[in-house]
């Protein structure tokens, strides 16, 4: 649940008014970074409810972050100047590590991709005007190890919030590709060298 949901009527007011005041968004995550080459991106479901609890929609949204946001064979996805380095797609939220050109297409990219799915599946529950999706946010990468550390926190993300024991039981995720292409060993001096300790820490809570 959001800290925000915990918050007094009072508290609720203040933050909003002090939001207001730096020239935020009510609610939503600032954007203020936008000249850096890599991001870590975050999406995360309406009060983190579990709308992507079965591998079928997890795949379906892992197409179409696909289709988005760097598959070097669509056509759409290399408009965009997106490629993607990491991901991961939980049943509440998910990570993505990319690298773009125009920080301004992710706003539109995000509504695409949040849009049809939830038209999607809000049919196949049989809901009218659910809420699916929070919102997204971002964190630009600020050095080697910033960006080695997100990788490895991005694969152990299903093991932090306990949905399996080893990174490698998760399917949708990029550790498998980095396992293929650069094998377990590299994995593992990877996670030696840039271990996650308390990084994220109540990002996703």
């Amino acid at each position: 649940m959001y800290q925000y949901n915990k918050l007094t009527d009072e508290q609720k007011a203040e933050l909003v008014k002090y939001r207001i005041s730096r020239g935020f968004p009510p609610h939503s995550p600032p954007h203020t970074i936008r000249d850096k080459e890599f991001y870590l991106l975050t999406a995360t479901c309406y009060q983190h409810q579990y709308y992507m609890n079965s591998e079928c929609r997890r795949q379906q949204m892992l197409q179409m972050v696909f289709d988005k946001f760097g598959d070097e064979d669509n056509a759409e996805a290399l408009t965009t100047n997106i490629k993607m380095y990491a991901w991961v797609i939980l049943p509440n939220h998910y990570h993505l590590l990319v690298r773009l050109v125009n920080f301004d297409v992710l706003s539109e990219l995000f509504r695409k991709i949040h849009g049809a799915l939830s038209r999607q599946w809000n049919l196949e529950d049989n809901v009218t005007g659910r809420k699916i999706w929070y919102s997204w946010a971002d964190r630009a990468i600020r050095s080697e190890r910033h960006y080695y550390t997100t990788l490895n926190y991005i694969h152990y993300n299903p093991v932090k919030h306990g949905f399996v024991k080893s990174p490698y039981d998760w399917v949708e995720s990029s550790v498998h590709w980095y396992l293929e292409t650069y094998g377990r060993q590299w994995l593992r001096d990877s996670w030696v060298e840039y271990p996650v300790k308390d990084y994220g820490k109540n990002w996703d809570d």
